[in-house]
């Protein structure tokens, strides 16, 4: 009995060589020296400055932190290297970069600044490389000294459209799932739902440069950018609200086919019918 206690104390008092997090509902298993792998991080004061007993845990004794657990991945990529690596056309940057200053990871929230090149443009690629990053890190200014340029960054990209050159072709299909109820009086009693989604397919790199933070990726994370895809969705309530993106960069509807199917709410056939559809549009850009 006296060992079981003295050993429930040095657990209480001690983390154990592997740790469970649950990050937003995402968990993840690491290592105890990958979390305090940056001094005077959070974590690093977290895991090695206070014990277990003093940090929040959910119902099966995994240790809690109420943060985005699908961005937690790169953090976590990060300190068991103190590399960064994002996938091409990464929507998440800012996000992420919030994500490090909140961790008080100054390194990775420098790396995920914007950069100011030379003719005093602002770009958010991020290197693939610790000489890369290394090499930017003497003549990009720090976040907290870019407030001009975040600023210039949120009025560009938000109007900014590829050139014409850079324009690849290619096609890119937007589905959608809807259905109504007819009434008795046909037309006179038509009722209609809202989309409840728009899918789209095609491939990945044309997908992202369209629709952009508005392209839902949850489902098919980190596609590689020549690949195609048919899982993502859009963050928008009306079809119309894609048509107008595809038309500002180019793309024109070349085919359309739709199928629905029919059935009455009860047995009577003098009851409303509910019809279900399913629609696709095919968008065309040639260079």
């Amino acid at each position: 009995m006296a060992l079981a206690e003295a050993s429930k104390q040095r657990d209480d008092s001690h983390f154990p060589e592997i740790v469970e997090l649950n990050v937003g509902g995402q968990v993840y298993v690491t290592r105890l020296q990958t979390l305090v792998a940056v001094p005077d991080s959070l974590l690093w004061h977290m895991f090695s400055r206070r014990t277990p007993k003093e940090l929040a845990r959910d119902t099966k004794g995994r240790f809690f932190l109420d943060r985005d657990g699908f961005l937690f991945r790169y953090v976590l990529d990060y300190l068991r290297d103190q590399t960064l690596v994002l996938p091409d056309y990464f929507p998440e940057r800012s996000r992420l970069r919030r994500e490090a200053d909140f961790f008080q990871l100054r390194e990775l929230a420098k790396r995920l600044c914007p950069q100011v090149s030379k003719d005093n443009s602002v770009s958010e690629e991020i290197s693939h490389s610790d000489t890369e990053d290394s090499s930017l890190q003497g003549s990009q200014p720090p976040c907290a000294s870019a407030g001009g340029a975040d600023a210039t960054l949120r009025t560009s990209t938000a109007v900014r459209s590829p050139s014409m050159d850079s324009r690849k072709s290619g096609y890119i299909t937007v589905g959608y799932r809807g259905s109504y109820t007819i009434g008795r009086d046909i037309q006179t009693d038509a009722k209609f739902r809202r989309v409840a989604r728009i899918t789209v397919c095609g491939k990945t790199s044309l997908a992202k440069e369209v629709f952009g933070d508005t392209l839902n990726e949850s489902r098919d994370p980190d596609r590689p950018p020549e690949r195609y895809t048919s899982r993502y969705y859009l963050k928008y309530n009306f079809l119309e609200q894609a048509f107008d993106k595809l038309a500002e960069v180019g793309f024109h509807m070349v085919a359309c086919s739709s199928t629905g199917t029919c059935a009455y709410t009860s047995n009577d056939p003098g009851e409303d019918k509910i019809w279900t559809s399913y629609t696709e549009y095919v968008f065309c850009r040639e260079q």
